[in-house]
This record gives structure tokens, sequence and C-alpha cells, in this order.
């Protein structure tokens, strides 16, 4: 064939010798170098070919050839094989027919943890072979192990007729729960989240409502596999149902990204709240607490009380109340039929969208767990509140906080714990927590009297001083809201403008006074009871 003639053909043939190249490749970088050693070989033989009746047929059949060398060359010298996998569609862009991609994902969801996640990454994320070697921490040989097997099991079942949505591919996984309320007898969301596929069909109504055939597409299950779990999280509030038998939820989710440098922004200006409160609000909440005398401190530091009033006050007392936001949340609150009665917070994986900036905050260096309210319970006259951050030593957050170390303090005090033998699992526990000493002497703070004297005791914070964060807190509330689905919103603006003064700024506050000298270093003993005060009608000897 003449050379002119033979350029202008396999210049027609470049973008689909490279398309297949493309669906059999790994990556662009060996899709690049299969397409040029098809398109050589197209060529050469086209040069030296006489007349070709079916030029597309012939330049299709090189290609094949071409392609079956390649494989076994690899296989030679790599021992990674490349298995033909026809025209599946990896990459949705590039998918001809939408339902071959629906089937593609529902092959996916039935292969290994480790295999699927390894697809997801390089097929869906387009992440390179060594980033997700080094993510996972095993060889760049073995990723690429399992990206070949997997091809294989794809091929194997993809004339399997069942659908499957993204969760069914690569469930969403929490790090965390979280309530604002009463957990019940057998505990908090995680009670009923904990577990997997719970928790993804949650979150599978959590953007759009769906019904329960739905949810099972979606999570590539039966109907009737997930039956009696929708059926359990919408008798216990974790699901609701909408018109159209349409299920969704109000649990709030974390979103999956963030951003340090927006969280840097928000961090300033809470600190330069914690400045303000420091020099026009601490004052006050100090002054307040000067009077009280009925206390007990184990090392006589009474700067423990006043950290606790001022980490109350902040906390508690400090809200901006917005006239033009007025919102109901009682949709928000979940009843479990255990008792429970508690607004649900998941905390999921996440990845960060500006790896690259450095943040100023030391991850988790500001979290603090929420007011922790205990009793009254066996004993009308013993309650307690405690807030637990860095500054303490205490471990197991709410759960490890159990009104009944309160009530083993009390009969301690009131000497109702004489024999050692008998109430040995009460002395061991409240020596496990560091609540008395190997003496059995008591090393938490007691507030002789009811709670509410001493919460009343605390000033509010004044409305001028609140003004001057009111307009940034709302503006911030809102575009934090945008970020979760429509039903969420209203709980994400309430709880971000309203609370923009709150645990953070708290621990700022106490930060700033350790720092510059106002309050001593605080010992490890004290460290037990910092922001922790018991209330009783009897006080410690």
């Amino acid at each position: 064939m003449e050379k002119s003639k033979a350029d202008v053909l396999i210049t027609g043939y470049l973008q689909k010798i490279y398309g297949f190249a493309y669906k059999k490749s790994f990556s662009y970088d060996e899709a690049e170098e299969l397409a040029a050693e098809m398109t050589a070989e197209a060529y050469r033989a086209l040069l030296g070919a006489e007349e070709i009746v079916n030029p597309e047929g012939y330049i299709w059949r090189i290609c094949e050839n071409t392609y079956a060398k390649y494989v076994s060359r690899v296989k030679r010298q790599s021992g990674v094989s490349i298995d033909e996998m026809g025209d599946i569609p990896y990459y949705d862009e590039i998918a001809d027919d939408e339902g071959e991609t629906d089937r593609l994902r529902r092959e996916i969801a039935f292969l290994s943890s480790q295999r699927r996640e390894i697809v997801f990454r390089f097929y869906y994320k387009n992440e390179p072979i060594r980033s997700i070697a080094s993510r996972l921490a095993v060889p760049v040989g073995t990723v690429k192990w399992h990206l070949n097997k997997a091809r294989k099991e794809l091929k194997e079942g993809f004339i399997m007729e069942r659908k499957i949505g993204e969760l069914g591919i690569h469930p969403v996984e929490a790090t965390d729960f979280g309530h604002s309320g009463t957990p019940g007898e057998h505990g908090g969301p995680e009670y009923y989240l904990g577990d997997k596929l719970n928790l993804n069909i949650v979150y599978s109504v959590y953007f759009e409502p769906k019904n329960s055939s739905e949810i099972a597409e979606e999570l590539g299950v039966t109907p009737v596999f997930i039956e009696d779990r929708i059926k359990l999280l919408e008798n216990n509030g974790f699901i609701v149902k909408t018109k159209g038998g349409r299920f969704t939820t109000y649990v709030q989710f974390s979103p999956r990204t963030y951003s340090n440098e927006e969280a840097d922004a928000v961090f300033e200006k809470k600190r330069e709240a914690a400045k303000i409160l420091l020099d026009e609000y601490v004052p006050k909440i100090r002054e307040a607490v000067k009077e009280i005398k009925d206390v007990y401190i184990p090392s006589g530091n009474r700067e423990l009380l006043e950290a606790a009033a001022i980490f109350y006050g902040i906390a508690n007392k400090c809200t901006i109340d917005f006239d033009s936001v007025k919102l109901d949340l009682s949709k928000y609150r979940i009843t479990t039929l255990d008792g429970g009665e508690f607004i649900a917070s998941v905390q999921l994986a996440s990845e960060c969208t500006d790896p690259e900036y450095v943040s100023k905050i030391p991850d988790g260096y500001y979290d603090a767990c929420g007011n922790m309210w205990r009793g009254p319970g066996k004993y009308s006259a013993v309650k307690s509140w405690a807030i637990d951050s860095r500054f303490d030593t205490r471990t197991g957050a709410w759960r490890n906080n159990r009104y009944e170390d309160y009530e083993y303090v009390y009969e301690l005090i009131k000497g109702k714990l004489t024999d050692r033998v008998t109430n040995a699992e009460k002395f061991n526990r409240l020596k496990e927590r560091g609540f008395i000493d190997g003496d059995g002497k008591v090393m938490i703070m007691v507030y002789k009297g009811d709670d509410t004297d001493f919460y009343d005791r605390i000033p509010k914070l004044d409305e001028k001083i609140k003004e001057q964060f009111a307009s940034y807190a709302l503006e911030h509330a809102m575009k934090i809201a945008k970020r979760y689905p429509p039903q969420m919103q209203d709980l994400i603006v309430a709880w971000n403008a309203g609370s923009f003064i709150g645990n953070e700024t708290a621990v700022m506050a106490l930060e700033m006074m350790y720092e510059n000298g106002t309050f001593k270093p605080l010992t490890e003993q004290e460290r037990v009871t910092v922001n922790l005060i018991m209330f009783s009608d009897v006080l410690p000897e």
C-alpha cells in the first residue's frame, strides 16, 4: 500500500486504537505504551500489504494479535497477568451503556473488602497504584495482583443479574458516635449504628429519601435481607417514613471532606472571642463564686472551683440568640424503645481538601466532651456535672462517667463503706477512676448544696458582647449548613450559630489563664477533678 494512503488510514484509527488500549490497561502510561505498539504494528502491516478489502477488520486483527503478544510478554517479565475483560467499562465517563456501568458496580460489591477498596480507589477515585499501595501499606505488586484478580472475578460474574449503588461498593464507616440528650438502657446511637449494615441503611437515605427496595439496590442486597433492620431502625427513630413510603433520616453525619484553612479561620474567630471573654466575662464569674464556702477541694486550690465555673459559664451561658432564626429542632430528637431520647451524630472518615495547607491547630486539641450531668438516682441529694477535655486525665468520656461513681463516693462520705472486703468492687472502681486514693481519701471536688444553686450563681454573658460575634456566627453557620442535605440544615444552623461560643472557646480561655499565670499549672492529682463537681448534702471530712 502507498505510504500516503497508509498514513491517512492509520491516522483515522489512532483514537480508536487508543480507546481499545485504554480499556485493556491499568494506567494511562500502560495504555499509551500498548497503543503505540498496536499503531506501529498496524502501520507496518499496511505498508507491506497489497490490496485490503476490509481495512477495519484487518487493523483490529493486528491489534488483537499485538495485545496477545503484549500479555504474554508481561506475564513472562513481571508475573502480573492482564486478563481480558471484553468491553466492560471501568470508568463511568467512558461507558456508552448505562446498564453496563450498573452491572459493573453490582459485581464490585461482591469482591473481597481489600480488593474492592483497591478497585474503588484506582478506577473511581483515579488514585495511582503507588498511592494505593502506600495507603494500604502493601507492595505495589500486590495492588497490581489484586487488580488483575478483580478483573478476572468481575468478568466471571458480569452476566449475573444484580444491581448495586455506591454504598454497596464503598460503604461508609463511622469513626465515632455522639449524642445530645439521654442515652437508653443499651446506650446511645452506637448501639444501633455500630453495625455497619445498619449504619449504611441510614446513610443511604441521608441525601435522598428511598423506599426499602431502593435502599436494598443501593446497598447491593435483597430487600428481604434488610426488612427487619429497616423496621428496627424505624421503630427506634433512626429513619422516618415520608410521603410515598420513602424513608429519610435526621441523624447528623459529618461531611466527607474538610478544609484545614477554613477550620483555622473559625479557630481564629473563636480565639478572638476567648480573649474578649477573659477581659469582660471571666472576672464576673470569679467574683460570683468568691463567696462560696461549702465546697471540698482535695488540694485546697480554689482555682479548681473557679475554673469549673468559668468552663460551665462559657459552655452554657454564652448562647447567642437570633430573633430572626427561630427553629423547631424537635424532629431531630430520636426516641428509642430502650428509653433513650437524644439527637444523634455520626463522625465519618473524611478527606482533607487542602492537605498542602499546614493547620495551626493540633488535631483534637480543643475538643471537649459536652455537659455530662448525672443524677439524681439512688440518692436524691447526689448529682454531678463534668466536661472532659485535655486538661483532665479522665478516660472513657460519657460512657465511663457513671452515676454509680458518685453514689459510691457519697456512701463513703456517709460512712456506709466501712468493710473494704465486702465493698471491694466499689473501692476498686473509685481507685481506678482516681476518685479516691489508696487511703480512701476523696480526690474529687464536692459542693455542698443543690446543683442549681451553683449554676444560678454564674452570670449570663452580656448581650452587647454577644453582638460582636452574632453576625459572623450566623454567617458561618449558614455556610456550614450548605454542606448538609436540606432536612438537616435547621439543626446545623442552630448548633453552629447559637453555640459559636461554647466548649472550644472555654478550652481556649482556660488555656490562656494557665499560660499567662492567672492560674497555677495543674498537678496530676488536680487533673482528676478539674471541671468536675459532685453535688451532695454532706462534705467529706
